[in-house]
């Protein structure tokens, strides 16, 4: 009865495990992705059609920094 317990718990896992496999195509300078078809897209769109994930946007400390100097304390003087 056990087995037939943890056999299901793991089907189930199983049948939520979504995940990208192998070599992704990927610009060594803007990032964007080539699909199957030859078609360059953003990273984003690309996970978020072949996987379960969800971006959230943001902006990390150094980009913020160097975007937005005027905001960041840094002043701009560069």
């Amino acid at each position: 009865m056990e087995i037939r317990r943890v056999n299901e718990q793991l089907k189930e896992a199983l049948a939520q495990v979504d995940m990208l496999r192998g070599i992704i195509p990927i610009c060594m300078y803007c990032k964007n992705i080539r699909d199957d078809e030859g078609y360059w897209e953003r990273v984003d769109a690309y996970v978020t059609r072949h996987s379960t994930a969800e971006f959230s946007h943001s902006i990390c400390p150094t980009c913020y920094e160097e975007r937005f100097p005027e905001l960041s304390g840094s002043g701009g003087d560069t």
